[in-house]
């Protein structure tokens, strides 16, 4: 399937590496002086919020509403907008606001773009590293321009396997994903933002990703680059009100689908 079967995707793809790189000037602003931002919590103490992830979604926001006033959005901050179009933009302003407030790298602008509930578009920007990573259906993905392909010798036990957790998984479940991983012989990391891991997996420095609750504006930007790398997602719900809840998320190299299917029971 090409890009070209979804007609107006060019421009939307063309639009959202433009905006990427904006939001990502914005946020990386806000990083350099985050000792002035006002840091709120949401579920809990490690669920933080600020000005700087309500800005930037708005940036985004009107960007894309001033060029596509049709298509839906659906961003972290402020809910999800309704469309008519058949497109909706879904977008984390920031991901990893943890890290971010903590003046760690780990964090990134996730663009993601379903189609009739595909993901068509992936554009994830982490401004501390000077990284891009691009992707649109049919086009196959980027990072900085340089095309990503997935070594199918990779596995769970000869490489890193990332993982994520939150408020909404018990410390229990968390043990036993990190239990089984270990078991098979493989291991992990997490860094503070599922977007920015599920970049990694596409890029080939974590051989799969898995957390299991997850919100879409975390993980449909890199499920596109995942697939157009060569990869595998385990589909996400995106019809109706599903698509603002969470659900399980699995990514990973053709050579860790097996194994991580089986861990993540999925």
């Amino acid at each position: 399937m090409t890009s070209n079967v979804v007609p107006g995707l060019e421009t939307r793809f063309a639009l959202a590496e433009t905006v990427a790189h904006e939001a990502g000037a914005l946020a990386l602003d806000y990083f350099k002086r985050r000792e002035t931002l006002v840091i709120e919590t949401k579920r809990d103490l490690q669920d933080v919020v600020s000005i700087a992830d309500r800005d930037v979604e708005n940036l985004i926001r009107n960007r894309f509403n001033e060029a596509f006033p049709d298509d839906g959005v659906l961003g972290e901050e402020y809910g999800l907008e309704e469309g008519t179009s058949g497109f909706t933009w879904v977008v984390d302003p920031i991901d990893g606001t943890l890290p971010f407030v903590n003046g760690m790298p780990n964090w990134c602008v996730s663009i993601g773009l379903l189609h009739q509930g595909e993901p068509v578009v992936g554009v994830i920007k982490a401004p501390c590293h000077n990284e891009i990573y691009a992707a649109a259906l049919g086009r196959g993905a980027t990072l900085n321009g340089e095309r990503l392909s997935l070594d199918p010798s990779r596995t769970i036990r000869n490489a890193v396997t990332g993982i994520g957790a939150n408020n909404h998984v018990t410390p229990a479940v968390v043990a036993g994903i990190v239990e089984s991983l270990l078991e098979e012989g493989g291991n992990f990391i997490r860094n503070g933002s599922g977007a920015l891991m599920l970049a990694y997996v596409a890029a080939g420095r974590l051989v799969g990703y898995y957390e299991p609750y997850m919100h879409a504006w975390d993980c449909m930007a890199g499920y596109c680059l995942v697939k157009e790398a060569g990869g595998w997602y385990h589909p996400f719900p995106t019809s109706g009100e599903r698509l603002t809840k969470g659900a399980p998320v699995v990514a990973a190299a053709p050579g860790a689908v097996d194994d991580l299917r089986k861990i993540a029971s999925v």
